[in-house]
């Protein structure tokens, strides 16, 4: 167990930090599948500006990798792509 003041403080911020980042993470990572399996072009056009910012969000606060990040806004831009949306 924790010695110091600061160091019981760290813990309890790391708790609270990682319960909000997996949250985020599930979040996004629910919305990149409901894309995916969506078949409807109006859908995946009024979500995929949202999910990309998502995404952008945790990589910028270093939840995920920004090459992961990259990696699943470069998948679901050709999945829109392909299903002939203008995003």
């Amino acid at each position: 167990m924790a010695n110091h003041k600061s160091s019981e403080k760290r813990i309890r911020s790391t708790k609270t930090k990682q319960l909000d980042n997996k949250y985020h993470g599930k979040t996004v990572r629910n919305s990149v599948k409901k894309i995916r399996n969506t078949d409807e072009p109006a859908e995946v056009a009024a979500q995929l500006p949202k999910v990309v910012s998502m995404l952008d969000k945790l990589a910028k606060k270093s939840v995920i990798h920004k090459n992961k990040a990259s990696n699943l806004k470069s998948k679901l831009m050709k999945n829109a792509n392909a299903a002939k949306v203008k995003a």
